[in-house]
């Protein structure tokens, strides 16, 4: 049985709007809705793929990759691409991911991560006191730009007044982020891996006390990451680590100041004794923002998923900003901003073995921030238009101008 009975060209005309970039910069969620509820495995004839929209199948794809593999792409504009060696880790599938994994994920242990806070902190708060009460300001440019990309800049061991020549790097990677030239973005991008191979190069020959010299001296069984290896790693940690987090944050903060009384709640229950309400509220920024907004999986072979029948060779589009507002997991206060949501099984970071590497170190960002906020500031409010980008990849946030009022 083949599911919901939408003819192909009904099913094509419905998901049609999803390949124009420019629907991702005004509000998708509507069309979303109408595909859960109508063709949640839709089939799109102009590209030949599948969207997946509903928690279950994102779920379900993410959790087999037997079945639903990385390494012929990750993003719809990949169909039909070849590579002679992965672009990056999320392009591998078992045994090559599993050994990527093992040698990485010891630089992204919790407690390596927590080692991190104090200069978190000491970058939060001080981003944080240049924002003046009851005067509008931006948070994307004021906070959620710079801090992530210190904190990386930090993590590599780079002078920290390199982090504006990294958002310029890590925004020409991003299909849609801006509308700088085709020519300029290719620049701008072979110049980022010609620094951070070289950089990897440097740290093999002199290790230091940062995350390049802790993954270039990784080691299992006697295997370690090339050269190569190393850099595509590091391009990964730039771009994907500093994106996300910059849009979890800018939009997390959006939802509270769109959605009255959320913020005062926080801080009320943040308030006295550690508990449970700051975790929470990051939790609920990462859904309601969901920075990576899809990622395609390829079928190895002829399967069945949410009652549809998929051909061996498919790409099959995985919705995640739609999956983590499907009503049958959050119930009817889905497209609700609820900084108190519980229990949260949302889908922002993945799901199975390519869950993402970088949670911890976002989870602790988004935590310190808030609670610096907290400290200085007893309300937030819209100040202006929220300007979000035109990438179907990332949920970019260009500009949210806010005004935080005094405690």
């Amino acid at each position: 049985m083949d599911g919901p009975d939408v003819d192909q060209l009904d099913e094509t005309a419905l998901t049609d709007p999803l390949l124009d970039p420019a629907v991702y910069a005004g509000d998708p969620f509507p069309l979303y809705a109408r595909l859960r509820a109508e063709a949640p495995v839709a089939r799109n004839e102009t590209l030949g793929l599948w969207f997946v929209s509903r928690h279950a199948e994102v779920v379900a794809v993410s959790r087999d990759p037997a079945t639903f593999c990385s390494s012929k792409g990750i993003m719809a504009f990949e169909i039909g691409a070849e590579y002679a060696s992965p672009p990056t880790m999320m392009h591998t599938d078992p045994p090559d991911h599993t050994r990527y994994r093992a040698l990485v994920q010891p630089g992204f242990r919790p407690s390596y991560m927590r080692a991190l806070e104090p200069g978190i902190r000491a970058r939060a708060r001080a981003l944080v006191d240049a924002i003046e009460p009851g005067v509008p300001c931006d948070i994307v440019r004021e906070l959620a730009v710079p801090l992530p990309l210190q904190v990386i800049s930090d993590l590599l061991g780079v002078p920290e007044e390199e982090w504006p020549t990294f958002f310029r790097w890590s925004e020409a990677a991003i299909p849609g982020a801006t509308d700088w030239p085709e020519e300029e973005r290719a620049q701008l991008g072979a110049d980022m891996v010609t620094y951070l191979l070289a950089a990897a190069a440097d740290r093999r020959a002199n290790p230091r006390d940062d995350i390049i010299s802790e993954l270039g001296a990784a080691e299992v069984d006697g295997d370690r990451l090339t050269d190569a290896e190393l850099g595509m790693f590091l391009v990964q940690l730039l771009v994907a680590g500093n994106e996300t987090t910059r849009n979890m944050m800018s939009g997390g903060l959006v939802g509270f100041a769109e959605q009255p009384g959320q913020w005062e709640a926080l801080a009320a229950a943040a308030d006295g004794a550690v508990n449970r309400a700051l975790p929470l509220a990051v939790e609920e920024m990462l859904r309601w923002t969901t920075p990576v907004v899809a990622f395609m999986r390829t079928a190895t072979r002829d399967t069945d998923l949410g009652g549809r029948s998929i051909s061996g060779g498919d790409p099959v589009l995985m919705l995640y900003a739609s999956a983590n507002r499907d009503e049958a997991v959050f119930g009817p206060t889905a497209g609700v901003f609820d900084a108190a949501r519980d229990p949260n099984p949302h889908v922002a970071f993945g799901f199975g073995a390519h869950f993402c590497i970088g949670a911890v170190l976002a989870r602790v960002e988004g935590r310190i921030l808030l609670e610096e906020l907290l400290a200085r500031f007893g309300s937030v409010a819209p100040a202006g238009d929220v300007v979000r980008t035109a990438s179907p990849i990332i949920a970019g946030v260009k500009s949210a101008p806010v005004v935080f009022g005094a405690r």
